[in-house]
This record gives structure tokens, C-alpha cells and sequence, in this order.
């Protein structure tokens, strides 16, 4: 993963002109500023999948759905099953670097019907991306709110979590109104963040607990807090952790417009970015179950933060705040990255006339080259999904099952597409030979089963408040989507537009220069 250092300035000139001129045989201008690296490119999936976001955040819902058991070996069991669906994505991402990603590689791939595999794909996507920010940033107010609770006695009442919630989305769309300089810089500052931060959190736990768990505590020992009686189904529940986790991969799609040589940087960002998690998540996990001092206390933690208790009790307080720090600093960038990742996937679908407003959120800032306009449908759309959290306890559980449905079904709709193309399917320079059918096949297979998995309650019994409304928001979705289409769109959306002749395309990116 070459940084812009590596590349000379002819080179540079070369892979832009290349990156340039297959941008323009897709049938788009270069509007988006080009300016990424390889390694940017790598570092914005990573950052969206932060081991330290997910994993932490959800780590209290692990806790009672399988335990240590299941935190300790679902990781890798997901972690696996998602670098299927990751290689599946990462040779079609070689084939089709825009910014569109998903829904433009569905549109092309279809055999027939192409338009409205497009329009699904896209609103999937849609869905998945604003739930994943939401869970996000749902999450880092959860943190914040743990560390105000200790410092200064702001209690973590679901009113203070809503209000930090809007706060930090309200600044990550202010960041991104800046330019995609400042996050690309920011960006890669985040992967040293993260990988340097597991390292201090899982060493501070290693060395200065004085005690830790035994090995058949972490590896073996199951816990059902769910009020279900089957031990299969809540341990199925508890993989949600690790799926959480592993979302967002498909940023490094988005961002092709804007990465020199796109067409091998999108796909291994895809992929190296799920491969670092896998391992770095893992020795998170690991890390903080060995230190758990007191489980049921924990549970209870007044911070409403399980981790939070848990490092206090491992260090004390002092230590504790500074490795809540660490954690809340991963999640600001975590969640900064997928608002840009998100608001790309707008502007693409807004470009296509395929979001209510298209013009609106389709427009790009002269100035910066963002689309500013989408960072803040992103932010705003994110929030309002978070809001039922102030009547409804299992919110955030939800919100974190929505992101993986939308976004699962959104990843493996052009891969089954892909599969139906057989040998048809114009390879890119990056593609898996003749692992590409049975790499499909285990990564659709896989998707089923947890779009069915987690749209199940995951508590007993079920009540108003604590219901999991994950299918009521997909189906609202899918409703508003499928009667749009069948009522209007069907007659006039067409799939990914193409912006003109190669003649019209350079007096795009002409005006975009004044």
C-alpha cells in the first residue's frame, strides 16, 4: 500500500490520466477532486470498521447474548464469512471504480431489469450507510457520555446521549465541509490511532490488573441475559457484534473518484481493511474479556458503558478515563469517515436523479470539490434514525441491525448479479481467476442468513420498548422505494446516467476549474 511519497510526479500525472480516462468510459467527468492514496483509500474502510467503535460499543449486548464464549469465536467465525463477501465486492470494485460502487455495478451487471436492480441496490445502500453513521456516532455520544458521567456527573440519561449524538454529527459534517484533503489526512492519522490504541488498551489490561480471567472463562463460558430459552438462538443473536463491526468496507468503493490508481487501490482497501480488523479486533476482544473483574458489575455500570466499568475496574479510575480517551478518539474518526463515505454514495445516486431533491444533493462546492449538500443529509438522516433511542431501550441495538441488512443486501445484490454473468463478466486488473464463483456463492449464502438473523427480537418477552424495529425501518424503506418505483421511477429512472461525450465531459470538469 504505497503512500503518495512512493509515486513520482510523471507517475502520478500517468495513474490520473489513466484514472481520468476510465472514469470518462464509465461515462462520467472527473468532478471529485482526485487526491487519495492507495493507502488513504485503505485507511477510510478501516477507519469505518474501527475495532475500536465497534467492538466496544456493542460489547455490552455481547455480554449477555453468548458471553465471553461468543465474543471470543464469533469474531473469527464473522470475520471470515465477511472477507467473502469483501474478495466477492473487491472484483467488481476492480471493474467499476465510481463513486456510485454498488448500485452502478448492479445496473451494469444485470442481465436484464438492470435499472431496477440499480434502484434496490441504491436505496439498500442508502439505508445501510445512514444506519451505519448512525451506530457510529450512536455510539461515541454512548462513550462520551460514560467519561461527562465520571468527570463531571453528566449522567447517561437517553436525553444527554441524544444531545452528544447530535453534537458529534453536527461536527463530522462540519469536517467534511472542508474538503476531502482534510480527511484523507485525518483519515490516515486514524488507522496509527487505532492500531496503536488496541495495542495500549490490550497491553494497559495485560500488565496492570491484578487479576485476570482463566482461559476456559474466556473460550467456553456462555451467558443468556436475553429471557429466550434456546442457548443456539441467542448465541446466533450475539454474532451481531462482530457483523456490526464488520460494515462500512464498502467506503473504499466510494471513494475510487477520488483515489489515484482506482482500479487495484478500491479493491485491496476493500480487502486489507477486513483482514487488519479481523486480527486487530480479535486481540481487542481477547484483551478486555481476560480483564473483566466483576461481570455482573459491569453490566450494571452506572455509565451505562460495560467497557467504560471494565476498564475502571482493571485500573482504576485515572486509567480508566485515559483508555475511554482512546476508545472515544477511534470513534470520532470512525464516525467522520462514514460521513464522508456516506455522503459520496448520495452525491453518486443523487447524480442518477434517484434521492427526492437530487439537485440539491447532487451539487458540488466550486471551492472544496465535496458534494457539501449530501455531508449534511448524511448527518441529518443519521439522527433522525436515532432518535427512537429516548422511548425505546434496545435502539441502538437496532439501528446497528439495520446498517448490516442494508448494507449486506446492498454488497452481495451485483455479486449474485456477478455470478449470474459467469465467464460474460469483463474482469478488472484485480479479480480472484477461478475462485470467483465459489467466493460468490459462500457470500450470498452467508448474507441470508443474517438479513434473516437480525431482524429477529432480541429480547424475551418482547414489549413496546424494547422491540427490535429493525424490520418496521427496512420495510419502510423498501415500501417508499418499491411504490416509488412502480408509480414513477420505473418510467424514467434508467440506471447510472452517463454525463455526455468525451467532448462534453472535459467542459464539465472546465467549469469546475473557475
Amino acid at each position: 500500500m504505497p503512500t503518495d511519497k512512493s509515486v513520482t510526479e510523471p507517475e502520478r500525472e500517468k495513474a490520473l490520466s489513466g484514472d481520468a480516462q476510465r472514469l470518462h468510459e464509465l461515462g462520467y467527468a472527473q468532478e471529485l477532486a482526485r487526491s487519495m492514496s492507495a493507502f488513504s483509500n485503505f485507511a477510510i474502510s478501516f477507519t469505518i470498521i474501527s475495532v475500536l467503535s465497534g467492538c466496544l460499543t456493542l460489547y455490552g449486548f455481547g455480554m449477555v447474548t453468548g458471553g465471553p464464549a461468543m465474543i471470543t469465536w464469533g469474531w473469527p467465525l464473522v470475520g471470515v464469512m465477511t472477507l467473502f463477501v469483501g474478495l466477492a465486492m473487491a472484483e467488481v470494485c476492480s471493474s467499476y471504480p465510481t463513486a456510485g460502487g454498488l448500485y452502478y455495478w448492479a445496473a451494469k451487471l444485470a442481465p436484464s431489469h438492470g435499472p431496477a436492480w440499480s434502484w434496490f441496490t441504491g436505496w439498500f445502500n442508502f439505508l445501510g450507510q445512514v444506519a451505519v453513521t448512525a451506530g457510529i456516532d450512536f455510539g461515541a455520544a454512548f462513550f462520551l457520555n460514560a467519561l461527562l458521567d465520571l468527570q463531571f456527573g453528566f449522567s447517561a440519561t437517553p436525553g444527554h446521549t441524544i444531545l452528544l449524538f447530535g453534537i458529534v454529527l453536527a461536527v463530522h459534517g462540519a469536517l467534511n465541509t472542508f474538503g476531502v484533503k482534510l480527511v484523507s489526512l485525518l483519515g490516515n492519522v486514524s488507522v496509527w490511532w487505532h492500531i496503536l490504541g488496541v495495542l495500549i488498551i490490550v497491553g494497559a489490561l495485560v500488565i496492570f490488573p491484578s487479576k485476570h480471567q482463566s482461559a476456559d472463562f474466556v473460550f467456553t463460558h456462555f451467558v443468556n441475559g436475553t429471557g429466550w430459552g434456546s442457548s443456539f438462538y441467542v448465541g446466533l443473536l450475539g454474532l451481531l457484534l462482530a457483523q456490526y463491526t464488520f460494515t462500512g468496507y464498502d467506503a473504499s468503493a466510494h471513494m475510487t473518484e477520488e483515489t489515484h490508481n482506482a482500479a487495484e487501490a478500491g479493491p485491496r482497501g476493500i480487502v486489507m481493511s477486513i483482514l487488519v480488523s479481523l486480527v486487530a479486533g480479535w486481540v481487542l476482544l481477547l484483551g478486555i474479556t481476560f480483564a473483566i473483574q466483576n461481570y455482573d458489575g459491569a453490566l450494571a455500570s452506572s455509565t451505562g458503558v460495560p467497557p467504560a466499568q471494565i476498564f475502571i475496574d482493571a485500573l482504576g479510575e485515572t486509567g480508566g478515563k485515559l483508555l475511554l480517551l482512546i476508545a472515544i478518539g477511534a470513534q470520532f474518526f470512525c464516525g467522520m469517515s462514514s460521513v464522508t463515505a456516506n455522503s459520496r454514495m448520495i452525491y453518486a445516486f443523487s447524480r442518477d436523479g434517484a434521492l427526492p431533491g437530487s439537485q440539491v444533493w447532487h451539487r458540488i462546492n466550486k471551492r472544496t470539490k465535496t458534494p457539501t449538500n449530501a455531508v449534511w443529509l448524511a448527518a441529518g438522516g443519521a439522527f433522525v434514525l436515532g432518535l427512537p433511542y429516548l422511548w425505546n431501550a434496545t435502539a441502538y441495538a437496532a439501528v446497528t441491525s439495520i446498517a448490516v441488512i442494508g448494507l449486506y443486501i446492498a454488497y452481495v445484490m451485483p455479486v449474485f448479479l456477478r455470478l449470474l454473468q459467469g465467464d460474460n463478466f469483463e474482469r478488472g486488473p484485480w479479480h480472484l481467476g477461478r475462485w470467483s464463483r465459489p467466493v460468490g456463492i459462500i457470500a450470498v449464502t452467508w448474507t441470508l442468513i443474517i438479513t434473516v438473523l437480525f431482524m429477529l427480537p432480541t429480547v424475551s418477552p418482547v414489549t413496546s420498548k424494547n422491540f427490535n424495529y429493525t424490520p418496521i425501518a427496512v420495510l419502510i424503506v423498501l415500501g417508499f422505494a418499491g411504490v416509488w418505483w412502480l408509480v414513477s421511477a420505473r418510467n424514467w429512472f434508467t440506471g447510472p446516467k452517463v454525463q455526455g461525450t468525451a467532448e462534453e465531459l472535459a467542459a464539465i470538469e472546465h467549469e469546475l476549474e473557475f
